[in-house]
């Protein structure tokens, strides 16, 4: 359903580097830089960090991309906290969500909570 989105940010080379640490185990890369522009994604420019267009304070978005395992959760939470997120949740069973619902979630650099997450078990 959705194609892509950008998200604004304080500092896009920062954030560029803590998506590339963090999103790699989920196996998605920097796809595209246009100007101060950066995307990311699997197969195309899903994720655009622009630059924030004003001084006022971020309003938090909550992004989940998905994992193909569990593993792959597990490698996105160590990848996060190792380049300085902070860990809201641990990797864990989520099963008010649903029974194979394995996620965890990170504050990155501007205060998104980030969320990688598998469905199966």
């Amino acid at each position: 359903m959705i194609d892509h989105m950008a998200i604004q940010v304080a500092d896009v080379p920062a954030s560029a580097a803590f998506y590339d640490r963090v999103l790699a185990p989920l196996g998605a890369q920097r796809t595209k830089e246009f100007g101060e522009f950066i995307s990311f994604g699997t197969t195309g420019h899903t994720l655009w960090l622009v630059p924030a267009t004003d001084d006022g304070p971020a309003r938090e978005v909550h992004l989940a991309f998905a994992a193909p395992d569990r593993a792959a959760v597990d490698a996105f939470h160590a990848a996060a906290v190792e380049a300085g997120a902070e860990s809201l949740h641990a990797p864990r069973l989520w099963p008010q969500y649903h029974e194979s619902y394995y996620g965890a979630f990170v504050r990155d650099l501007d205060g998104n909570n980030v969320e990688a997450v598998c469905h199966t078990p």
